[in-house]
């Protein structure tokens, strides 16, 4: 019977729709923080999902992302304190760098982003798990969030985002349904910051409002 070495630092696994608040949150609690957005694969990956009846990616679908490679920087991060992990430019589809993430003797912190979901049974199988998280709203409001978001930060064209927006903001509760069904549990802005503090044992900051 094997068992796992200690664990110096376990991760908290935080989802959502695209816009739903996910970095804000992140931010706001004072941990460290692993993007998994940057883990999503290049434009010219012969892999990459299609939108059906569109010849736009479908950036929304796990295919889309490394899932792999995030789980190894979750459980490097977990076991050693830092990794190297990939910077993503979502404006020009690609990877333009690497960065160390130290967690400078951290016990949680955070891996947020649209897939995280995806990785929680690996995440729970290394023994790294301290908790998953979906956040949810209202979709109009998400909506409106993603949209100014995006095209203050020129992800894509106007028209692409408008096309997603709408399709993402009509599957929201489906992408909800899905990240729950996976192991995260569903819940607002409030009672996620209570649960990250309770796996904190009370020592969260709030490194920005």
């Amino acid at each position: 019977m094997t068992s796992h070495p200690p664990i110096p630092a376990r991760v908290v696994l935080l989802c959502g729709p695209s816009g739903s608040g996910k970095s804000s949150l992140a931010a706001h609690v004072g941990l460290p923080v692993l993007c998994l957005d940057d883990f999503y694969k290049e434009g010219d990956d012969p892999t990459l999902p299609q939108v059906a009846g569109t010849s736009d990616v479908d950036w929304d679908a796990p295919a889309s992302w490394d899932a792999a490679a995030a789980v190894a920087a979750i459980e490097e991060l977990s076991r050693t304190g830092r990794a190297r992990v990939p910077v993503y430019d979502i404006a020009s589809n690609a990877r333009v760098g690497e960065r160390t993430l130290e967690l400078r003797g951290a016990p949680l912190f955070v891996a947020e982003g649209v897939f995280a979901a995806e990785v929680l049974r690996e995440c729970r199988a290394l023994g790294v798990l301290a908790d998953a998280l979906c956040l949810r709203g209202r979709p109009s409001t998400t909506f409106r969030r993603r949209l100014l978001r995006d095209l203050k930060e020129g992800r894509k064209s106007a028209a692409f985002l408008l096309r997603r927006g709408w399709r993402l903001m009509r599957a929201e509760h489906s992408v909800v349904a899905r990240q729950t069904a996976l192991g995260a549990h569903p819940c607002d802005r409030d009672e996620a910051l209570g649960r990250v503090a309770t796996a904190a044992g009370g020592r969260v900051g709030t490194a920005s409002a």
